[in-house]
């Protein structure tokens, strides 16, 4: 099983001329390992994307993820590990979702596929990260 960040998604959904070859690649190598998991959190931030919920659950759908719903632990540590966040400075705009995203591979052992790994590192080193900068 993989956790699948939102950024690997929208590389997909807009076709990005830069990462949507890279991302689809590593899709493909991950549903291999086992199923492809987004969270509400991940969905949530897809329907920016998409007019209609029916749209949206057709992209899921055709792109066989599984919605994983966030354990209490998990939403518990995203907390925890933004109040560290902001205590060190980090700005209040913007970043919850990595959080709550984190949280749950971290809390659920999953590997995270994203191209995003900056906060990840720091405040959830125990998380395998597929990325770029591997």
């Amino acid at each position: 099983m993989t956790l699948i960040d939102t950024n690997v998604l929208l590389d997909l959904v807009t076709d990005d001329p830069v990462w949507a070859d890279w991302s689809l690649a590593q899709l493909e190598t991950a549903s291999l390992a086992g199923p492809l998991l987004i969270n509400d959190i991940v969905y949530a931030e897809l329907a920016v994307r998409y007019d209609r919920i029916e749209d949206l659950d057709a992209f899921v759908e055709a792109a066989e993820l599984t919605i994983a719903p966030m354990p209490r632990a998990a939403l518990f540590l995203a907390g925890k590990a933004f109040t560290q966040y902001r205590r060190a400075g980090g700005i209040r705009t913007g970043v919850l979702p990595d959080f709550l995203i984190g949280a749950q591979a971290a809390v659920q052992r999953l590997p995270l596929l994203t191209r995003d790994v900056g906060r990840y590192r720091v405040y959830f080193p125990t998380v395998e990260l597929i990325s770029p900068e591997r």
